[in-house]
């Protein structure tokens, strides 16, 4: 399993942009927010996102769970919804 392009492949800075999937190549609009966190790097309440279609939302989900990195999937219609700052400003790596 290889990682995503970058940390930054996966993301819509504006409203009117459409998320895209985080997966190496892929550009495909993003369905999923995979939240996580690296417990060496990031103190245990922050969490980093990567976004993914339907097709890469398992293989993503695999490579970061693999880590123990994973820490929740949910749409993206509902991460935006909730106010945790998805799809406002910056990457989602950045969140």
């Amino acid at each position: 399993m290889s990682a995503p392009a970058s940390e930054n492949s996966g993301s819509h800075d504006s409203p009117g942009d459409t998320a895209v999937c985080s997966a190496k190549g892929c550009r495909e609009p993003a369905v999923w927010v995979l939240a996580w966190n690296n417990p060496k790097l990031h103190t245990p309440e922050r969490r980093k996102t990567w976004l993914a279609c339907e097709e890469h939302r398992e293989h993503l989900s695999r490579f970061l769970g693999a880590r123990d990195f994973l820490k929740d999937v949910v749409a993206l219609d509902v991460w935006e919804g909730r106010g945790d700052g998805g799809g406002r400003g910056g990457s989602a790596a950045d969140r």
